[in-house]
């Protein structure tokens, strides 16, 4: 099996059209950085399709440049070279605010810090990317409180992050990356700051979530329970994406 993860353009459709037909795309995705007159290149042609309802975990050592791949393919970052497709449209064809609209509609992000806004509730955490949306705030509010419930958090939606504890208010981070429903989730490091009990909680979640949405999840981690949990791994060496192995590899 080639180790390489790449875009067979001989035998494949045109990246375009396979683009299209993913939830998230990139093509020849390069990023690098000048320190002096030094180049650091941090990726090099990375090449990934993510389809509906996959899940997919990212490994690698620290410093390979997995969170610099998540912020690429979540448009929070510009490339150097190469291309990214959100639910069938090219990033670089659109403004910011069009991007801003496509992450906030399209993607959920879930990070190893929860990253709640403090002074808040769960629920007004939770129904902030529905407000921005332009949700009134009586649906924003129904949903967010729907959402809450689903991750198990239906007693504690008028608890601030303060009063909840590191799980808790790690659900309530999911919660609020799957409110609106996003075609993907890209997730760094979610489990890395949970003890191994509450990890397993939040791993049993995620598939729930995965089943019932089909809502597809990219995952940075360095956790290998949770990437054997997961349909497929990808390594990132020397800046580029090499399999790891498939479900249909697994025993």
């Amino acid at each position: 099996m080639n180790s390489q993860v790449e875009l067979d353009t001989e035998k494949a459709a045109p990246v375009e059209a396979q683009a299209d037909a993913a939830v998230l795309a990139c093509r020849g995705l390069r990023k690098s950085y000048h320190q002096g007159s030094n180049e650091l290149r941090v990726l090099r042609d990375v090449e990934l399709l993510v389809q509906r309802g996959e899940k997919l975990a990212i490994v690698g050592a620290s410093g390979s440049g997995k969170s610099t791949l998540l912020n690429l393919l979540g448009g929070l970052d510009t490339p150097t070279a190469g291309e990214v497709w959100v639910a069938g449209r090219n990033l670089a064809s659109l403004n910011a605010n069009e991007r801003g609209w496509l992450r906030n509609s399209e993607l959920g992000f879930v990070y190893q810090f929860h990253h709640l806004l403090g002074e808040f509730t769960a629920l007004e955490n939770v129904a902030m990317p529905l407000l921005i949306g332009k949700a009134s705030v009586a649906r924003a509010r129904r949903e967010a409180a729907e959402m809450l419930r689903s991750v198990g958090l239906g007693e504690r939606l008028e608890h601030k992050p303060a009063q909840l504890s590191g799980g808790e208010r790690q659900r309530v981070a999911i919660a609020r990356a799957l409110v609106t429903r996003p075609a993907c989730v890209l997730m760094d490091e979610p489990t890395g700051n949970l003890d191994r009990a509450t990890g397993r909680e939040i791993h049993s979640l995620m598939e729930e979530l995965n089943r019932e949405l089909s809502i597809s999840f990219v995952i940075v981690t360095h956790d290998p329970e949770l990437a054997a949990s997961l349909d497929r791994c990808l390594h990132l060496v020397d800046g580029r994406l090499e399999s790891s192995w498939h479900e249909g590899d697994r025993v």
